[in-house]
């Protein structure tokens, strides 16, 4: 399920809550969107659960979950190691299907659809690995994201240059990204930042209404995440973003809205001012003692 619940331990990340506790300014975006929180309306609700659970072999990894995403949003799932968020993740992309509860995006209900068909309603996910063709250049990675627009992924016997209608546009993402000079290098060339932009330039390539983002700044540096950050705030213009994240300062940066998880169950939820300063959060990140 990609959790091991003898990993369940909040002091893993609880050095950055207490760095993003003492952070208490909010960006001008972040503020606009938590003055228009009434304002909201169901209209406005891209996904929504609705008693989700999961249990394996008796063990609930996710437990009466209801969520809701609104449309623009960048939305950051956190808990640590065992909390369940990956095995949420799993299950709003049909990765695995639901022991109970119901999964709907914009009003329809998608609970017994295949991942394919969640894809091709525009809810494209990333994967804590980062997922690329390594031997294939940085542009050919990007074209056969574009390809599936085509209808050709299976016309084995056409020529590779029926591909080059697509050239323009993979160049065009891949500028968005910041890959615009890395388009000839083979994608195991890429250092692992570069990688990560170049898996979302094949997610962007999909062209979703919904892009899940499952640790994007995993495994990085300083740099790198500085980077990817800026990469997602970009991205998100005009789309809904929901990502799972452990790091603190990514999260209190760009989240517009977060949901905290704890053993599988939602433990809070709101804007980032809110969230930070509940005393349950505090208590469980940081223990009684602080």
């Amino acid at each position: 399920m990609g959790e091991k619940l003898d990993d369940f331990d909040f002091r893993d990340i609880a050095s950055d809550f207490t760095f993003v506790l003492s952070n208490r300014g909010a960006g001008s975006r972040r503020a606009r969107l938590q003055k228009s929180e009434s304002r909201l309306t169901s209209s406005t609700v891209v996904l929504k659960t609705e008693g989700l659970t999961k249990s394996f072999m008796g063990f609930v990894a996710v437990q009466d979950v209801s969520f809701t995403l609104h449309e623009g949003h960048i939305h950051a799932v956190i808990g640590p190691n065992g909390a369940g968020k990956t095995t949420f993740f799993n299950l709003l992309t049909k990765f695995l299907p639901p022991t109970s509860g119901r999964i709907f995006y914009r009003g329809e209900d998608i609970t017994r659809l295949k991942p394919a068909q969640i894809a091709r309603r525009g809810v494209v996910r990333s994967f804590q690995i980062s997922a690329t063709f390594p031997h294939l250049t940085v542009i050919e990675n990007v074209r056969i994201a574009l390809q599936r627009k085509l209808g050709t992924m299976f016309h084995f016997w056409r020529s590779e240059s029926s591909l080059t209608v697509l050239e323009d546009r993979a160049r065009e993402l891949l500028a968005q990204v910041g890959l615009e000079s890395f388009g000839h290098l083979e994608a195991v060339e890429l250092p692992y930042g570069r990688k990560r932009a170049l898996e979302i330039a094949t997610t962007l390539a999909l062209d979703p209404d919904l892009i899940l983002l499952d640790e994007p700044t995993q495994g990085m540096g300083h740099e790198d995440i500085d980077r990817v950050k800026a990469l997602i705030k970009r991205v998100a213009q005009g789309r809904t973003v929901l990502m799972v994240e452990h790091n603190m300062s990514v999260v209190s940066d760009i989240s517009d809205r977060i949901t905290v998880l704890q053993r599988g169950q939602i433990l809070a939820e709101g804007p980032y001012a809110q969230v930070s300063q509940d005393p349950r959060v505090v208590e469980a990140y940081l223990g009684t003692g602080h």
